[in-house]
C-alpha cells in the first residue's frame, strides 16, 4: 500500500464480523481505524449466526467463487492452529425430506459438476463418512461434504479484537444509532444519535440487517429481505458429532464447551417482535427445536436449551452480497449479506484492499450496491 493509502482514516459502523474483519485488515496495511457499535461487539446477526462454512447447493458462478475463496481464508486461520475450539473442519451433512431421494441426487451431482466435494450415502454408509449421528433419522440418501466446517463468530471477534487493539483501533461501544456525514457530496465521517462526530476519509456500513436503513437517507435503495431468526445454545452434553448437519426440520453444528448450537425457519411464525425490538418467542416451541435435534443424534441425547437468541437475519432483497462503494456518495462503502461468516474474512480483506487503494476488486464485481441504481 502507498504511505497515502496508509495513513487513511476509516470509521466503521457495525461491531460484527464484517465489519471488525475489516478494521483488522485496514490496520495491518497502517490505516487508522474507528469501529462503533450500536451496542456491543456480535451483538446483532454475528451473535446469532449458525456459522456454517460452505459453498453448497447451486448458486451464481462468482457467488460460489466469493464463497469458496472464504472457506480458503478460514481454512489458513485453522491451520496455524487446529487445536481452536471455535473453528473446526468437519464437514456437512445434509438431507431432504422423505421422497426427495432425486433432489439430493441432483443437488449431488451439480456440485460434483463444479469440483465442489461431494459424497451421496445411503443412511448405513454415514457412519463411516462422519461420527456421532444417527443413520435412522435419514429417510432415504444424504450427502456429506468434507471440505465444509463451521466457526462460533462470537469466539472468532473476540481473537481479532486482540489484534485491533494491539494495532491501535479505537473501539466505540454503545454508540447508539449511526449515520453517515456527507459534504459535498462525499462521505465525511459518523455521527451518532447522542451527538458525537467522528471524521473519516471513508466510512463502511456493515450492521446487517440495518444497512438498507442507514443508507437510505444518502439516497439509496438496497432492497430488506431480511427475515426474523433465531438460534438457540444447548446445555452441555456428550457427543461425538463433528460435522454441521442441515435437515428438515434442524440445524445444528457443534459449539464451544460441549454444546450444540441449534437453528431452522419453521418457527419463525412463533416470534413475536415487540415495539421496544425485543422478540420472544413461546419456550415449547424452542424445546421442540431441540428435541428435533436429538433426533439426528446417535443416542438421541436430552438436549437441553441454555440460551436463545432472536433478530433479524441480514439477506439482501435478491439474496446476493451487497459489497463495495456506493456510486452515488464517494468514500461510503457497504458490506450487507446473507453469508457473512462464509465471507467474513475474505470480504474483510477485499473490501479493505479497494478502501484504501480505490482499486475495484474483480471479485466483487456483480456484488456492488449499483445494481440496484
Amino acid at each position: 500500500m502507498s504511505s497515502a493509502a496508509s495513513t487513511k482514516r476509516v470509521a466503521i459502523i457495525g461491531g460484527g464480523i464484517l465489519g471488525v474483519s475489516t478494521a483488522v485488515h485496514l490496520l495491518r496495511e497502517g490505516a487508522s481505524v474507528i469501529l462503533l457499535t450500536e451496542r456491543g461487539l456480535a451483538s446483532e446477526a454475528s451473535g446469532r449466526s449458525l456459522s456454517w462454512l460452505n459453498s453448497a447447493g447451486e448458486r451464481a458462478t462468482p457467488y460460489h467463487r466469493l464463497r469458496v475463496a472464504g472457506v480458503d481464508r478460514y481454512r489458513t486461520l485453522f491451520a496455524s492452529d487446529p487445536k481452536r475450539e471455535w473453528l473446526q473442519f468437519g464437514g456437512g451433512l445434509m438431507w431432504n425430506a422423505a421422497g426427495q431421494a432425486g433432489v439430493t441426487e441432483a443437488r449431488h451431482a451439480y456440485e460434483k459438476s463444479i469440483g465442489y466435494d461431494s459424497k451421496l450415502l445411503a443412511p448405513e454408509e454415514i457412519a463411516a463418512a462422519t461420527s456421532g449421528i444417527d443413520s435412522s433419522a435419514v429417510p432415504d440418501n444424504a450427502i456429506f461434504n468434507p471440505g465444509e466446517g463451521w466457526v462460533s463468530l462470537p469466539d472468532l471477534i473476540d481473537f481479532l479484537m486482540e489484534e485491533f487493539h494491539a494495532r491501535g483501533g479505537e473501539l466505540v461501544l454503545n454508540a447508539g444509532k449511526a449515520s453517515v456525514m456527507v459534504e459535498g457530496g462525499r462521505t465525511t465521517g459518523v455521527e451518532t444519535a447522542s451527538g458525537g462526530t467522528y471524521p473519516a476519509d471513508a466510512v463502511l456500513v456493515a450492521c446487517g440487517a440495518a444497512t438498507p436503513t442507514v443508507v437510505e437517507p444518502l439516497g439509496v435503495h438496497i432492497p430488506n429481505g431480511s427475515p426474523v431468526s433465531m438460534l438457540v445454545v444447548t446445555k452441555q452434553v456428550q457427543h461425538e458429532v463433528t460435522a454441521v448437519m442441515n435437515t428438515p426440520r434442524a440445524a445444528l453444528r457443534p459449539n464451544p464447551g460441549g454444546t450444540f448450537a441449534l437453528d431452522h425457519d419453521w418457527y419463525e411464525e412463533h416470534i413475536t417482535e415487540h415495539a421496544d425490538g425485543s422478540f420472544t418467542i413461546p419456550d415449547e416451541v424452542v424445546q421442540e427445536l431441540a428435541d428435533e435435534a436429538s433426533r439426528l443424534i446417535a443416542g438421541n441425547p436430552e438436549l437441553k436449551p441454555a440460551s436463545w437468541k432472536m433478530g433479524y437475519k441480514p439477506i439482501p432483497g435478491d439474496g446476493e452480497p451487497v459489497l463495495g462503494e456506493l456510486g452515488q456518495v464517494p468514500g461510503c462503502f457497504v458490506a450487507f449479506t446473507h453469508s457473512g461468516a462464509t465471507l467474513g474474512l475474505i470480504a474483510g480483506e477485499l473490501l479493505a484492499g479497494e478502501i484504501l487503494t480505490g482499486k475495484k476488486h474483480p471479485m466483487l464485481a456483480t456484488f456492488r450496491p449499483a445494481r440496484f441504481s
